[in-house]
């Protein structure tokens, strides 16, 4: 079972109050001679006052200059509450308000910028990347657009555009942490162990106490099998902050793969009592309490899970399993027919569903759910479909 894999952040962007200090120009325009005012019976009248061509340019300018510093101030205006909105994590409505302050300044580098990082939080990641692409048109000097484009490239997949854009934010803050951890990421993501290894350990060079890298760390050598050098990750990490209940779920993935099944479930078992709420160690515990037949307990265990979190796919297809083993096939049909509702992509459900359909003899339908479990990439479903459907 895999572990919880920490995703990409911003990592807490210090967003500034842009000063609004627009000076209106109020200058007063002297004419040559004095007004005249003729006195005509009935009425009096004011005689209009004649400018000289340079004299109503000037005028002219002077008004231009108050219209323009009147929507400069506008601008900022909407940036200010575009901030406001960003720290009380209003992200849609910052998005708006930033888009207003590039609307009347479409000048405004700081406003593009912003206007990124709150379309990163709102998932907008194409938009984040045009709105980067344009702060770093206005500002070539700002080299923090790099890091912040690279994340808005993974989370619009965009591999090659977010590879180019973390080497280039390496080389322009190569003491930041932050940047080879996220860089490690999106390796881990491509499945290349080994690059995302050298991310992290460059990550960690940076700042020995970097947690979560100790822990991504473990993760790598986890999915390459090397479970003592896993686990040895997952330690230190625990040593630096002892709570951390993903960290604790995945010590116990990496003693279950190692058959420490005693280790997997005391680490499990931890991660429950700080976080009541963790569903994940209530199915991962499961598993192991499976493999040790201890059927009853891992029934619990899954139900658990279950009633935290309905349409957690794994924890229903686990329990189908079990309802296997006991030969109730209607409970094992029903639960991971549960599995695959809730989550179409989780090749485990089409499997267990396929065991279930056939042994109550629906052999169609069972080739059917090891065909759709093969699709997904399940070896389980191969073995089946190519021992019963040939």
């Amino acid at each position: 079972m895999k572990g919880v894999h920490n995703l990409p952040s911003r990592w807490g962007q210090n967003l500034v109050y842009w000063p609004i200090k627009i000076n209106i120009m109020k200058k007063r325009i002297f004419l040559l001679g004095l007004s005249i005012f003729l006195f005509l019976p009935g009425a009096l009248v004011a005689q209009e006052e004649t400018l000289t061509e340079e004299e109503q340019a000037y005028r002219d300018s002077v008004a231009a200059i108050n219209e323009q510093n009147a929507t400069m101030a506008e601008s900022r205006e909407a940036y200010n509450r575009g901030i406001q909105a960003f720290e009380n994590k209003s992200f849609a409505k910052a998005v708006s308000e930033f888009s207003k302050s590039v609307e009347l300044d479409d000048g405004f580098a700081q406003g593009f910028f912003n206007k990124g990082l709150a379309e990163i939080e709102t998932k907008s990641f194409e938009a984040a990347v045009k709105s980067f692409d344009k702060c770093l048109a206005l500002d070539p000097s700002n080299n923090k657009v790099f890091y912040q484009r690279a994340i808005a490239h993974q989370g619009n997949k965009d591999i090659e555009a977010a590879e180019f854009d973390y080497n280039q934010a390496l080389k322009a803050d190569p003491e930041n942490e932050k940047i080879p951890y996220n860089f490690g990421t999106l390796k881990f993501m491509q499945k290349d162990y080994e690059g995302a290894l050298k991310q992290f350990s460059l990550a960690l060079e940076i700042d020995p106490e970097f947690t979560n890298a100790y822990n991504d760390r473990g993760s790598c050598y986890r999915m390459m099998g090397k479970y003592p050098q896993s686990i040895a990750e997952y330690e230190k990490a625990l040593k630096r902050n002892p709570e951390l209940v993903f960290v604790l779920n995945n010590l116990g993935s990496a003693k279950m793969k190692a058959e420490d099944y005693k280790g997997a479930i005391a680490a499990y078992s931890r991660a429950i009592s700080l976080d009541k709420k963790f569903y994940l160690s209530y199915n991962n515990r499961g598993v192991v309490l499976s493999e040790m037949d201890k059927i009853d307990d891992a029934e619990a265990d899954f139900k658990k899970a279950l009633e935290i979190n309905p349409k957690y796919a794994p924890a229903a297809s686990n329990l189908s399993g079990v309802y296997f083993r006991q030969r109730e096939y209607e409970k094992a049909l029903k639960y991971a027919d549960m599995a695959v509702k809730a989550d179409p992509n989780y090749s485990g459900g089409y499997v267990n569903r396929g065991m279930a359909r056939e042994m109550m003899r629906d052999q169609q339908g069972a080739c059917e759910d090891w065909q759709k479990a093969i699709e997904l990439g399940s070896e389980l479903g191969q073995s089946y479909y190519s021992g019963n459907c040939n």
